[in-house]
């Protein structure tokens, strides 16, 4: 069962062409890595997916909704579709607890105590249960992005989107955001769809991987036959220089 389904979209920035003919299935409980030069349009497509950018062509289904169906309730789809964005975006007047249980109470009205106890829960998760009154300022990136993965979490969503999750943190910091990651994955009622430049993740954690170029999907493949020895030179190409730094 397909959560996410991308047929013949085109989508356009004034004359720059972003996204050409994509044509793109992601099933229920698939973890499926974007990867391609910066500029290839892998932040475009991801941000396509809860409605952050519109298509202005083809059909973009999402859970059964055709996001380019102007009577689609877009809030219903972002209950179940959560976004992990590279700046964290948390509130820094809240707590990282209260970050994690605004959204749940007023998109939700989930109970208080239900909601404050969930939080809790996906602290301990993320590894930060004592940081759970600490605000943004007092967190490093990394923190703050577990936080923010929790925060998506809290949602109870059928799919997670991250947008290269981990290209603003310090070297030091990104493999604790990785295993969140990685347990997320684990779990195989989850969708995850996936940018990001840590080729070692992507080999370790995804189902498949999507190369991409120039707006366009140059590869789909599983993620074993990738790495072994991609059919497209440009991804042959890509995949050399990233192995050289």
């Amino acid at each position: 069962m397909s959560m996410i389904e991308f047929k013949d979209v085109e989508k356009y920035y004034g004359d720059f062409h972003a996204l050409k003919n994509v044509n793109l299935e992601i099933d229920a409980g698939e973890t499926v890595v974007l990867i391609g030069p910066s500029g290839s349009g892998k932040s475009t497509l991801i941000r396509t997916v809860n409605g952050l950018e519109e298509i202005q062509q083809g059909q973009l289904l999402v859970d059964g909704f055709d996001l380019h169906d102007p009577k689609t309730d877009m809030n219903k789809i972002r209950k179940n579709v959560g976004m992990v964005f590279q700046h964290f975006n948390l509130y820094n007047n809240k707590s990282a607890i209260e970050n994690i249980m605004l959204a749940p109470r007023l998109v939700l009205k989930r109970d208080e105590a239900e909601n404050k106890k969930i939080a809790m829960e996906l602290l301990e998760k993320v590894g930060l249960a004592d940081k759970a009154t600490n605000m943004p300022s007092e967190l490093s990136g990394g923190q703050k992005q577990r936080i923010a993965i929790a925060r998506s979490l809290a949602m109870k969503p059928k799919a997670l989107l991250f947008d290269e999750p981990t290209s603003a943190l310090d070297p030091e910091m990104i493999g604790d955001v990785l295993d969140v990651m990685r347990d997320i994955a684990a779990d195989s009622s989850m969708t995850m769809l996936v940018v990001t430049h840590e080729m070692s993740f992507a080999k370790a954690v995804a189902d498949r991987v999507i190369f991409m170029a120039d707006g366009q999907i140059l590869e789909d493949s599983s993620t074993a036959s990738f790495f072994e020895k991609p059919s497209e030179p440009r991804a042959q190409k890509f995949l050399s220089q990233v192995a050289n730094h």
